[in-house]
């Protein structure tokens, strides 16, 4: 039975509504996790499970999240998810102790795990063929939003109210979703449903589970304790890469397996994920890299770091149906190309940046990057599910939401980690000229020296005062350098997408035959 017809704008707003608060919810508790490590009388290496538990249950799901909606049905799964996420929601606003929070985070993870794959499929089935870069469009507000919106939102709440707050907002957003979804979501005819009898793929479902967990884990985690010299990385580390190496071979040769990678012959679906997992590889990176820059190295306050990443998100608003509308005309791997060397120019803009930069500059930086996101998102997701059967898209959306994800996960760690690295390399090469035998060093001394006593009066303590204080700006230029060195590598990383667009299919273009019909 077909499902009866429903206004898309309003099938848009139904699944829009729970997605955005989903991403919202993986950066929100940020901010506030020095609120939470006080409340709840938590050591800061314990509270970091907070964030920790969400991603890895949230990461599990994702993947899994086609096969639960061949299960119970796509429209019972999604009201299913929408329940746990927010009464979990609640329950985290209610906890009184570590243990309580990081469980009910893992339940919330399980339950916004399956919003984002199901919501994108749902709006790609939902728009005719010739809208659906529209439909990414509009999809990708939240996507890319709400890694910008959750910091604010999160700084907001807790400032203005309490940390708590950031888990309570999310039950009437919650309540209004269920409605609406119950309103106007329906399970296609084409829907695949699991047939009674047919055997669940445990092996699948718990070699995926520790591959990803342990994997997002490492990525996590790994920075703080120093990568490879703990065990504990590892062990986890050894545990990932053997399940997911076994989970591939396994999936390969089941019937029905927990995920299809057969998908991957499709080779505009495969490329079109690479590129997707490198563009959000740099894209998250460069969102922990700029406020981190502006708050330590400019002493930016957080809500002036957020308002440089805040402001340019505004213009997305804008150009994300903008270049949705576009792929109706113009080839979409064109679009990526353009977007892909606007955003890399961007970050090659911010590799240019000093100690002296001002507030205009680092404004401008953002604003580039934010025209040349869109074409990037939009075009790319368009072109991974041109060529995927209806019946596919659930398994498909899962997988691709899945690898954007971890792409994210990747890049964070990657420039935390790079961040460290070329600072002790700037450092090393930085100290020395810090000699007695260096001219410059001794006259900068001097002069710092000459300050301090103006300032405090002259006694013997003010030569030490100038050393220190030389030697402190040595370690701040050093940590500029390595920002640099950072946003250039996300650069160039982002000018070698141009190399790999080209093995993608030509997607259609305004309605041509070659999409699935709806």
């Amino acid at each position: 039975m077909d499902r009866p017809q429903t206004n898309k704008w309003l099938i848009t707003l139904a699944v829009m509504l729970p997605t955005l608060i989903e991403i919202l919810d993986t950066s929100v508790a940020n901010v506030a996790l020095p609120y939470i490590q006080g409340s709840l009388s938590a050591g800061q290496d314990e509270v970091t499970w907070v964030l920790t538990s969400y991603l890895v249950s949230n990461a599990i799901v994702i993947p899994m999240s086609g096969w639960f909606a061949r299960v119970f049905g796509r429209k019972k799964y999604l009201l299913i998810s929408i329940v746990i996420f927010t009464v979990s929601s609640v329950f985290c606003g209610w906890a009184t102790g570590l243990g309580e929070i990081v469980t009910f985070r893992i339940l919330q993870g399980i339950g916004g795990g399956g919003l984002q794959p199901m919501s994108q499929a749902i709006l790609l089935e939902t728009f005719p063929a010739e809208e659906r870069g529209l439909a990414m469009g509009i999809f990708g507000m939240g996507a890319v939003l709400g890694p910008i919106l959750g910091p604010l939102v999160g700084g907001y709440l807790t400032d203005n109210y309490s940390w708590r707050w950031i888990f309570y907002i999310n039950l009437p957003i919650g309540i209004l979703a269920l409605g609406l979804i119950t309103a106007f979501i329906f399970d296609p005819a084409y829907q695949e449903r699991r047939n009674h009898g047919e055997k669940i793929d445990y092996v699948g479902i718990t070699l995926l589970s520790l591959g990803l967990g342990s994997l997002q884990v490492v990525l996590d985690k790994g920075q703080r304790e120093d990568w490879f010299e703990s065990n504990f990385i590892v062990v986890l580390t050894t545990i990932s890469v053997v399940s997911l190496i076994t989970l591939i071979f396994w999936e390969l040769r089941q019937e029905r397996p927990i995920l299809d990678l057969r998908i991957f012959k499709d080779r505009s679906f495969a490329t079109a994920n690479l590129v997707m997992f490198l563009t959000f590889f740099a894209f998250l990176g460069s969102i922990v890299l700029l406020p981190l820059y502006l708050q330590t190295l400019m002493g930016y306050t957080a809500f002036l770091a957020g308002q440089v990443l805040g402001l340019g998100g505004v213009f997305l608003l804008v150009l994300l149906p903008l270049a949705g509308k576009l792929t109706e005309r113009i080839d979409a791997r064109y679009l990526l190309a353009v977007g892909a060397i606007i955003t890399s120019y961007s970050l090659y803009y911010m590799s240019g940046f000093n100690g002296q930069i001002d507030f205009h500059s680092a404004i401008m930086g953002r604003f580039i990057q934010t025209l040349g996101m869109p074409f990037i998102f939009v075009a790319v997701t368009f072109a991974a599910m041109a060529y995927v059967p209806q019946e596919q898209m659930n398994n498909a959306s899962a997988i691709f939401n899945l690898l954007r994800n971890l792409g994210g996960s990747f890049g964070v760690a990657f420039v935390s980690t790079m961040i460290q690295w070329r600072s002790q390399f700037h450092q090393a090469r930085l100290i020395e000229n810090l000699t007695p035998f260096n001219p410059i060093f001794n006259q900068s001394v001097e002069q710092m020296k000459s300050f301090f006593d103006v300032q405090m009066g002259a006694f013997a303590g003010n030569m030490k005062l100038a050393q220190q204080a030389i030697y402190l700006e040595m370690q701040r230029q050093a940590s500029l350098l390595a920002f640099n060195d950072v946003f250039f590598l996300e650069a160039v990383i982002m000018i070698a997408l141009i190399g790999i667009i080209w093995i993608i299919r030509k997607p259609p273009v305004g309605g041509k035959s070659g999409l699935p019909s709806h």
